[in-house]
């Protein structure tokens, strides 16, 4: 389905894939849309929803700035799945220890690997060059949280909180997934925070002429926008392994659950909350996907849905209006405290039946009535990208 609706209210328009926009978020779309640097267009996705800093589901092209804001706190949050060559009457009846088992595995929420990091040794070093480079032209980084340097690492391989999950899924047919959705950490959210700041204090009385002052933005060619490209980009590096990680540990906590199995699709991993440079419409820009994936032709995507709903394996169509990109999910149809307010625990347990999960008031605001319907989402994005598979998950593991 085509871009449903336009909107004139900045100094380029903003595209929007679907017709479900609440005016906050629009109002969030048309700011943004008012900066100088923004290129072509504002591009939202079908789950577009309001967000801090800049509306989710949007993506961003920008040329010689970026809005660290928009980028977010979660750097690199993301999706990982594979395919395991196990079916669906493989699994025991009790699917409770298996649940057991992932969650020993991988620490959820404020939880970290105790002692010492649950990754290789190899993997820490392989990042930690990167982060001394960072933090020693930014000290105040380490400011930001006590013994980070240690933190860091024992966090590697770990879930968080909030919508992040591990989910074990059954396909059409009837093979068996493992996806999982988390992010950079603590680590992300003081980078973000961090150069957040600094790009208020940079831009001084200019500050005021926003229309927001979370679109506080750092110029090319200025002092500090380097140093925040390259701790971004170590920030979403540090995402891309942390999934990883957390994956590995995952299969063999599996592995000693379920028959012998191997992988048999090849895994994806991809980012929702990052920024890329990328070529469109013949110009070399910074393209911010704030809640949204890329879609290039030929690209596999994750889109999942809520805790009680249908995931999607996608393929994208390179569509060029969205800057081949598409939807990183449902998307929030309401706000965690209203959500805790209109549901209770009996509503979770109905609208999560057949799913091994916790179901508990601790998770209330994960619950699917608060997201939008994932079937009419996929519907509003038929044209950036085809479905691959269909996933339906039957654990899951909220952070």
């Amino acid at each position: 389905m085509p871009v449903k609706r336009t909107i004139n209210k900045g100094k380029v328009p903003v595209k929007i894939y679907t017709d479900d926009v609440d005016p906050q978020a629009l109002n969030q779309l048309a700011n943004i849309a008012q900066l100088p640097f923004i290129h072509g267009h504002v591009a939202a996705m079908p789950d577009v929803h309001v967000g801090i800093g800049a509306t989710v589901g949007a993506v961003i092209p920008t040329k010689g700035a970026i809005i660290p804001a928009a980028v977010g706190v979660d750097i690199g949050c993301g999706m990982n799945a594979v395919r395991l060559s196990v079916k669906a009457d493989r699994l025991p009846d009790n699917l409770r220890p298996l649940r057991a088992a992932i969650e020993a595995a991988v620490p959820v929420g404020f939880a970290m690997h105790e002692g010492k990091p649950g990754v290789p040794a190899s993997t820490v070093r392989a990042l930690d060059g990167g982060l001394d480079r960072i933090v020693g032209k930014h000290p105040g980084i380490l400011k930001m949280q006590k013994h980070v340097e240690r933190i860091w690492a024992q966090q590697l391989g770990t879930l968080g909180g909030g919508n992040h999950f591990i989910e074990l899924c059954l396909d059409e047919n009837q093979d068996v997934w493992v996806m999982l959705h988390s992010g950079s950490r603590g680590i992300g959210n003081i980078i973000g925070r961090y150069f957040i700041d600094l790009a208020r204090k940079d831009m001084g009385q200019h500050l005021a002429n926003l229309p927001d002052r979370d679109l506080a933005y750092l110029q090319e060619g200025a002092q500090h926008f380097d140093d925040y490209v390259e701790a971004v980009h170590w920030a979403q590096d540090y995402a891309m392994t942390n999934r990883r990680e957390m994956m590995r540990l995952i299969l063999d906590a599996l592995a000693r659950h379920l028959p012998p199995f191997k992988l048999t699709e090849e895994a994806i991993n991809c980012h929702h909350n990052y920024v890329a440079v990328e070529h469109h419409f013949g110009e070399k820009l910074f393209i911010t996907r704030k809640g949204a994936i890329r879609a290039g032709a030929g690209d596999l995507g994750i889109i999942p849905g809520s805790m009680g709903a249908k995931s999607y394996i996608v393929r994208g169509k390179g569509e060029p209006e969205s800057f081949c990109s598409c939807s990183h999910g449902a998307g929030r149809r309401m706000s965690r405290g209203k959500a805790k307010k209109a549901f209770d625990p009996q509503d979770l347990i109905a609208q999560t039946a057949g799913v091994e999960c916790r179901k508990d008031a601790g998770v209330l605001d994960e619950i699917p009535g608060a997201y939008k319907d994932i079937d009419e989402v996929m519907a509003n994005q038929s044209d950036l990208v085809e479905v691959v598979h269909t996933l339906k998950q039957v654990v899951c593991v909220k952070g």
